[in-house]
């Protein structure tokens, strides 16, 4: 990957609505090039797909909390991932090194909504030993583009 892909990246990353003539006016190339290169990107993984980025709260989802999960065995990792996949309000789950073994990010529409998940659905996930919840005050930063990230 070169500077004229983070460039198209960083356009894209920002606009994923950009069209192609845009992008290639943006980044310097002609419509062919820029086409040629941005389905690259998506064959190679880069650009894993184009999504609205939606507000939570306008859709009624404005409790927002983080859930640290240790495991009480190694045994049942497939099984909580899968059964954790398939929670619509766990918005992010990403398994971690060390103690906890997964941190667990979850949006609902309020405290009551979080706490009937919580004690009806999470506490039931495969291998539950122990959960740690916090709640989220306020985004500070949000979605930051990942090509800023490269400097």
């Amino acid at each position: 990957m070169n500077a004229l892909d983070r460039k198209i990246l960083a356009a894209l990353e920002l606009d994923g609505r950009l069209s192609l003539t845009d992008l290639a006016a943006q980044v310097g190339l002609s419509l062919s090039s820029c086409h040629r290169r941005v389905r690259t990107l998506e064959e190679a993984g880069a650009i894993r797909g184009y999504r609205a980025d939606l507000a939570p709260a306008a859709l009624g989802l404005e409790f927002a909390a983080i859930v640290f999960v240790t495991l009480n065995s190694s045994k049942v990792v497939r099984d909580f991932e899968k059964a954790v996949a398939e929670l619509d309000n766990v918005i992010q789950a990403q398994r971690l090194f060390g103690d906890p073994d997964y941190l667990l990010q979850i949006v609902v529409k309020d405290l009551p909504a979080f706490q009937k998940l919580y004690d009806e659905k999470l506490t039931a996930l495969p291998g539950m030993q122990r959960m740690t919840s916090t709640l989220v005050m306020k985004d500070v930063v949000f979605n930051r583009p990942l090509t800023s990230a490269l400097g």
